[in-house]
């Protein structure tokens, strides 16, 4: 059964403060269209510069995950994408008027709550799945981070962290189904260790962050002056450790809510690999710059896919248009010059040929006859005969025409081609025929393979002595 793609019923606006820019910022949710995907817009920049939710596009990962296009950026996208991938909604474009998403209280519970209550809508097209093919690998051995995706139907994740720390120490956190992520990971917020805290602080870079939006790992004996001073920068009348190992700001939420939150940054960051995934995700360590890397390796595999689909596979046993005979009534080539056996579609803007290879022909004795190997020339040869039947089904008697080649362009031979293979070959009009000049591109096949491709200008002469 096919899954719809769905959208937001209304526009649903909120606002906080971005973490690590401190300025304050209003996100609205839109509706989209089918096969929109997740755009963010910059509502408070001139022309309003649209930035695709796309792995190509991020261009930081230092302190949260950063994209950028048409001269805008946006910072810390993780929570809200998860939020949305967690929902199941394929379609959205977020208004935003300053730089970062809000922080909120640090996790993707304030956004899942804001769209599920304005609901959701079913569209007309279906969402298209990346299925994961086989186990797909990453590593950085220096950081011993490890991720790999594996095929399953469904959306499963597994993460492992381990900060070396007696606090935090080792933590597992999954959800076997993506339909988890409202009630298991949605509420995990962001966490950082005290030393890290006062880095940041130090250098002025979590502007927005209070204890509000984090929990702190006390990783370091602190003592009560250290204490005072945070309660003095966040505004506390006072700040204890708690017996988790924590400052006493907040509860955890969950035990494990550090490797929770960081299975949230893996869903929002695998976002951008821009279509919904099935698959089982397993990490050791992961953090941004790993999951963003494993999002390119896994967007390189889709398009890598996606070429090899949209190269049509013809079948060479099909009932022909034209066959051997009908061919010779229409070209003047004979044997062994003849190098096409067969046309397998025609129309106006394209035809097919075929050309079975054989250690029959004639120049495979004298053309390596110990390790055969079919010309590139007379594989261009076909190709400019079967975009010749192409030019000669335009005119109304073609016995009585020639289509001459004024030239040949960006010729590229990708594969050898031995006997017993078939190559099929595809020409397709690039502009319409003016004053009888043809200019086609066209493309050698064996199977799914590219064997040879060229751009091929001809022109119809009539054939002198047979005008009317």
């Amino acid at each position: 059964m096919n899954v719809k793609q769905r959208t937001i019923k209304a526009p649903v606006s909120v606002s906080g403060t971005g973490l690590h820019t401190g300025q304050r910022v209003t996100m609205t949710f839109n509706p989209a269209p089918e096969n929109h995907g997740y755009k963010f817009r910059r509502v408070d920049m001139p022309g309003s510069p649209i930035i695709d939710a796309d792995v190509d596009n991020v261009t930081d990962t230092s302190r949260g995950t950063t994209i950028s296009q048409n001269g805008a950026t946006v910072n810390t996208v993780e929570h809200v994408l998860a939020a949305l991938v967690g929902m199941e909604v394929d379609n959205v474009l977020i208004d935003m008027d300053g730089p970062e998403t809000p922080i909120m209280d640090g996790s993707s519970i304030m956004f899942v709550d804001i769209i599920t209550e304005t609901g959701f809508v079913e569209q007309e097209a279906d969402r298209e799945y990346y299925h994961i093919p086989y186990n797909i690998h990453y590593s950085e051995p220096d950081r011993k981070v490890e991720m790999v995706a594996m095929p399953l139907d469904d959306y499963r994740f597994t993460c492992m962290v381990d900060y070396n720390s007696q606090v935090l120490g080792s933590q597992h956190a999954s959800i076997s189904s993506i339909t988890e992520f409202k009630k298991e990971i949605a509420s995990c917020r962001t966490f950082c260790f005290l030393h890290e805290l006062e880095m940041l602080l130090k250098h002025d870079l979590i502007k927005g962050g209070d204890l509000n939006n984090a929990i702190v790992v006390v990783d370091k004996d602190v003592d009560e002056e250290e204490l005072a001073h945070l309660a003095k920068l966040f505004n506390r009348k006072d700040i204890s450790v708690a017996p988790q190992g924590i400052l006493n700001n907040a509860e955890l939420r969950h035990q494990n809510e550090p490797a929770r939150h960081k299975l949230l940054d893996m869903i929002g960051d695998l976002a951008l690999v821009g279509v919904p995934l099935k698959g089982h995700i397993m990490a050791a360590r992961p953090g941004h710059a790993a999951n963003v890397a494993f999002a390119k390796k896994i967007k390189t595999l889709i398009k890598k896919e996606k070429s090899r689909k949209q190269v049509k596979v013809y079948d060479p046993n099909a009932k022909p248009v034209y066959d051997t005979v009908e061919i010779m009534g229409m070209l003047p080539h004979r044997q062994p010059f003849l190098m096409i056996d067969k046309i397998l579609e025609l129309t106006k803007n394209h035809v097919v040929g075929a050309k079975n290879v054989t250690i029959n022909e004639e120049f495979f004795k004298g053309h390596f006859p110990g390790a055969p190997i079919f010309p590139g020339v007379l594989q261009i040869e076909g190709m400019v005969q079967t975009g010749g039947i192409l030019v000669l089904n335009t005119v109304p008697d073609p016995e009585n025409y020639l289509t001459l080649f004024l030239k040949i362009e960006n010729a590229r031979f990708k594969s050898k081609v031995v006997p017993g293979d078939t190559i099929v070959y595809i020409c397709d009009l690039l502009a319409p025929i003016r004053r009888g000049i043809a200019t086609m591109k066209g493309v050698g096949m064996v199977g799914n393979r590219v064997v040879v491709e060229a751009e091929l200008m001809a022109q119809i002469v009539k054939v002198k002595g047979n005008e009317a």
